[in-house]
């Protein structure tokens, strides 16, 4: 059953992978550069910042940091602990597959990238949800984007981008709600 699995993600990896062109080359290595990402987090900041106030979005800015790390921390753990090859290290695949990331780390189950976008976005989402109702759904929209760039340069395959987004949203929600809990015990109520 895991090697049919297998097949089958390797089969959408190749199919997805394959859509692309070198028109748009350019930009999926721009959205996949976690640079990029910086405008997005200003303005996440400022929108924070304006309904938080300093102490609020102080407990937010430690309780996205511990989360990241934490995002990043698990995905190593399986990375190094289950240590399947990313596939732009599988030699068959190299001839069938376009290759457009400037570097290929060693394994990828489970993508570090899609699971700390899709963590920033369940998390500010759920901070901002409140104050702009849409947010949560354009800030999804963008940790899907973020994750499929993983998939279009050729670095990760369809399984690590679902299992890297689905704790990534785990944990963006666990982060919530201690950030909840910590602006109750910080503000005294």
């Amino acid at each position: 059953m895991i090697d049919t699995l297998l097949t089958y993600d390797t089969e959408l990896f190749l199919y997805l992978n394959n859509l692309g062109t070198e028109r748009w080359d350019g930009f999926w290595r721009i959205v996949t550069e976690k640079w990029s990402s910086i405008p997005v987090y200003v303005i996440l900041l400022y929108l924070v910042f304006r309904h938080y106030g300093l102490k609020g979005t102080i407990i937010i800015l430690i309780a996205v940091a511990l989360m990241i790390t934490a995002t990043d921390q698990l995905a190593n753990l399986f990375k190094y602990g289950i240590e399947r090859p990313r596939p732009c290290r599988v030699e068959a695949l190299q001839q069938q597959m376009r290759f457009v990331a400037d570097g290929c780390g060693r394994f990828g189950f489970f993508s570090a990238h899609a699971a700390s976008s899709m963590a920033a976005a369940v998390f500010l989402g759920l901070a901002l949800r409140k104050y702009h109702k849409y947010l949560p759904f354009i800030l999804l929209f963008w940790a899907v984007v973020v994750a499929y760039s993983r998939i279009y340069l050729g670095v990760h395959y369809p399984l690590d981008i679902i299992t890297g987004m689905f704790f990534g949203g785990i944990l963006g929600w666990l982060f919530y709600r201690l950030q909840v809990w910590g602006q109750v015990r910080f503000n005294g109520g």
